[in-house]
């Protein structure tokens, strides 16, 4: 059902496509292998708790955020990675496949400007093997995001 969310959010945009793989592509490096590109091209979608609260921030695969940077941005005292359950109570989605579109609540999103750094990126679909081809600019068009610089 997951797949099938972020293909009904693609259907009204038909400049975009999924792209489904045999295998896995659950983390940023298995992605970019299948792809045929640099683990920095792919947009890697990360849960964090906000005071408790669920946000998503997507950034490039090789880059890691500072969460003192990702705290001080958002005006909250403490960051923390999000656990399994709370991902996919909170998105709908697995970790390994969590989406920036199709998500099952109203959750706070930010792309990180690394992003920009390519004209597409690969986010997850839904699934740990799909992807979506997107130029950054887009993806936050579409999604409403707000960008931010959280990467160390």
């Amino acid at each position: 059902m997951s797949l099938e969310r972020v293909k009904e959010f693609v259907s009204h945009y038909p400049d975009l496509e999924i792209v489904l793989f045999d295998k896995s592509t659950h983390t940023a490096d298995l992605a970019a292998q299948a792809l045929g590109v640099a683990p920095a091209q792919i947009a890697k979608t990360l849960v964090f708790l906000a005071d408790g609260q669920p946000v998503l921030v997507v950034t490039c695969g090789d880059k890691k955020i500072n969460t003192k940077k990702l705290a001080k941005e958002l005006e909250v005292k403490k960051i923390r990675f999000a656990d399994a359950k709370t991902v996919e109570d909170a998105t709908g989605f697995l970790p390994g496949g969590v989406s920036p579109i199709g998500l099952i609540s109203d959750i706070p999103l930010y792309l990180d400007q690394s992003l920009w750094d390519f004209d597409t990126v690969y986010a997850a679909a839904g699934t740990a093997n799909s992807a979506l081809p997107v130029s950054p600019e887009r993806l936050c068009e579409i999604t409403g995001a707000k960008i931010i610089d959280v990467c160390c």
